[in-house]
């Protein structure tokens, strides 16, 4: 049995917004814009991992009232799980993001356990993380 992560929803308070980061500043591509209503479903992808797609979309789109408050809150306090995304050029990724005016967290450094790694916010205040593989 084979099984692979196909989609991850990152919650965003505005999807028009947030693509300029993750389309333009991470390079990701938009793979799908699906409205319904009110809502929008933006999905995005890159060839270094064909079949997974990362999901935008804000926190009331598919879901109760309740939950998408619930959500929302989450979102407004940055309690949200980080996403951690990986580059083969580290520097080149946090320049690109530092110049699109991405709220920096954390510059590149070495980390104990392995990895380079630097931090970002996203525009709605997830904790975005890129990571580089030790050299060989």
């Amino acid at each position: 049995m084979t099984i692979a992560l196909q989609f991850l929803n990152i919650t965003v308070n505005d999807v028009d917004e947030s693509l300029p980061f993750y389309r333009d500043a991470l390079g990701l591509d938009v793979q799908n814009d699906v409205s319904s209503g009110d809502y929008r479903w933006v999905t995005l992808g890159s060839d270094a991992q064909p079949g997974l797609g990362i999901v935008l979309s804000v926190p009331h789109a598919g879901r109760s009232q309740a939950d998408g408050d619930a959500l929302q809150e989450l979102l407004t306090k940055g309690s949200l799980p980080l996403l951690v995304f990986r580059s083969d050029d580290l520097d080149t990724t946090f320049e690109t993001l530092r110049a699109s005016g991405a709220e920096v967290l954390q510059e590149p450094m070495d980390q104990g356990w392995g990895p380079r790694d630097c931090a970002f916010r996203d525009p709605s205040g997830n904790t975005v993380r890129i990571a580089q593989a030790p050299a060989a």
